[in-house]
């Protein structure tokens, strides 16, 4: 499906169209089948947008969150309580604020020795998690929503340039080194993203612009630039871009 781009004036501005998103999808999801699934990004512009989602929903109604399961795209080889751990972002701008269920919080143990047992682990959860509430039989996990990132170096979730775990087809969830960081990561795998129904990048900075470019509007190679593996066959694909990540597209 043809991506669509937005581009928003600032960070700021992509966190509020995100967080109007992702209002619309949960309700949409918990009126389709009872329960919204979303896999959450690392960042400072997540950051902003879990921020504003906590802050709509103090005082008013809206989603139910006793409906909503949070999961993450990747992980960093970090406990849950350290400023690098992509949980912790999320629990301290959304989890703490909002009264959602501490069983409802499906974490990737980035703390443990060895990354690929942690990997293992999360993919028993998301099997548990879809088998028992979608009746898979071998097929994919379909979340609502995953939102996603797009480093510099065209890197999202935890596919990097030159990984292996890029090229993945029959793993859900895969722990694989990153040579430019001296460190395994848990990432989900391409199958699993590409099969939700909705997938939003969230890209802001000027040091950005080039690699963007290429991953919309260059020659199909992921391999280097593995944002462009990410390419949903049934679901809908979105791009929220500040000017600055966006100035080469304009040209």
């Amino acid at each position: 499906m043809k991506p669509h781009i937005h581009i928003c004036a600032d960070a700021e501005a992509i966190a509020r169209e995100a967080a109007i998103e992702f209002a619309r999808i949960a309700r949409e999801a918990v009126i389709q089948h009872g329960f919204f699934t979303v896999a959450l990004a690392g960042g400072s512009t997540p950051r902003r947008l879990y921020e504003l989602i906590a802050e709509r929903a103090q005082g008013r109604a809206g989603v139910p969150w006793e409906s909503v399961h949070f999961f993450f795209g990747d992980e960093r080889p970090v406990p849950p309580d350290h400023v690098d751990s992509n949980f912790n972002l999320a629990n301290q701008a959304l989890f703490s604020r909002i009264p959602v269920p501490a069983a409802n919080l499906h974490r990737i143990h980035g703390e443990m020795p060895d990354l690929e047992v942690a990997a293992q682990l999360y993919e028993t959860d998301l099997r548990g998690f879809f088998l028992a509430r979608l009746a898979l039989r071998g097929t994919l996990p379909r979340f609502d929503l995953v939102l996603l990132g797009m480093g510099a170096d065209g890197h999202t979730a935890s596919l990097f340039p030159g990984g292996n775990a890029v090229w993945e087809q029959q793993r859900w969830c895969v722990s694989g080194w990153v040579e430019k960081l001296h460190q395994h990561r848990v990432t989900l795998t391409p199958p699993v993203l590409n099969a939700a129904d909705n997938v939003l990048f969230l890209v802001a900075g000027e040091e950005k612009a080039e690699s963007l470019e290429e991953v919309i509007l260059g020659e199909n190679d992921p391999g280097r630039l593995p944002a462009q593996i990410v390419r949903p066959k049934e679901g809908r694909i979105a791009w929220l871009i500040d000017e600055s990540a966006a100035r080469r597209l304009a040209r």
